[in-house]
């Protein structure tokens, strides 16, 4: 039997026909900061195309994006240094910038769907997603912290809480304290595998929330390591997480089939700043086809089991399908 693959590959009918990974605007969660004032729109330079919102500007940039069919929004707050503090007490106040653009997003929009950043980093004035003492990251004392900001996250709208601390129990910890207080319908997206990378540098600079000493290698993930990646899946699931998430996407590619192989709860991906930034800069110099290489990046991390992709492309994907 003469077999020929190519039969296959002959016209653009026949090549969709048979294509096996498809994207889909459904499967899209755009991330956007948020900063305090009004009428900012303010651009972030290591991001290109990618802006600070003011609560106000913030609700203009998600009816555009609605109106290109996106319906799933991650919003991060940038918090001014004079309100971070040590134990990260502005996270939970239910009148800070977060809860407020959150109000107001579902008040304006109560479609939509946003799902929550939790984690200290915005708000401590040491720069870590978790309490510092003497050098070292808490892991039990920052829980408590972690409940009640998933709290006045949940009590403001938000819809999905997304954990992204990495530190030990925090989806029971936070399931527990939604379930008691009477958000048993907020689901919990857990970053199940995060790792202590190095494609995190303009998300950091966007939010000011870079350590102000160490690293975060003692509760993010070795980048060496895949089967400690099922560890903490496992432990996730168990604990009640409703989605499981690899960060970074693109050097992970692995680790996102390998959960996919092995869970059947949602995996998620987060195409993280740092990847986002590498295509836009390597496009700016003509090195590349950026919306090509867009394409092709946002179907490899689909193609490698992701059902849910968090991407700084989602917006220029929506767009894109329009022409």
């Amino acid at each position: 039997m003469n077999r020929r693959p190519r039969r296959n590959r002959q016209n653009e009918v026949i090549r969709n026909m048979v294509q096996e990974t498809t994207l889909s605007l459904h499967d899209f969660i755009f991330p956007l900061f948020i900063i305090e004032g009004q009428n900012q729109r303010v651009p972030i330079h290591s991001m290109p195309g990618i802006s600070r919102f003011s609560i106000d500007t913030l609700l203009e940039e998600i009816g555009a994006c609605v109106d290109l069919g996106l319906n799933v929004f991650a919003p991060f707050p940038g918090m001014p240094d004079k309100l971070k503090d040590k134990y990260a007490t502005q996270s939970y106040d239910p009148d800070n910038l977060f809860a407020r653009a959150i109000r107001e997003v579902k008040k304006n929009f109560p479609d939509v769907v946003l799902v929550t950043d939790v984690a200290m980093d915005p708000y401590s004035s040491d720069g870590h997603d978790g309490i510092v003492e003497n050098g070292e990251i808490l892991n039990d004392e920052t829980l408590e912290v972690l409940g009640k900001m998933a709290l006045t996250q949940a009590q403001a709208g938000a819809d999905i809480v997304a954990p992204s601390d990495m530190m030990d129990g925090r989806v029971g910890h936070i399931r527990h304290v939604l379930d008691e207080n009477g958000f048993q319908k907020v689901a919990i997206m857990s970053y199940t595998a995060k790792y202590a990378g190095a494609f995190y540098g303009p998300f950091r600079d966007a939010l000011d929330s870079a350590p102000k000493m160490g690293d975060k290698k003692t509760y993010q993930m070795n980048p060496a390591n895949s089967r400690e990646a099922l560890i903490e899946a496992e432990l996730d699931t168990a604990e009640g997480a409703d989605y499981l998430m690899v960060k970074p996407a693109l050097a992970y590619l692995d680790i996102i089939k390998l959960l996919r192989d092995n869970s059947n709860l949602p995996i998620a991906a987060y195409n993280v700043s740092g990847e986002y930034a590498m295509v836009k800069a390597a496009a700016e110099r003509g090195w590349i086809d950026g919306e090509k290489a867009m394409v092709e990046t946002l179907i490899s991390i689909k193609r490698a089991g992701a059902d849910v992709i968090l991407s700084y492309f989602a917006k220029e994907y929506a767009q894109y399908l329009k022409k």
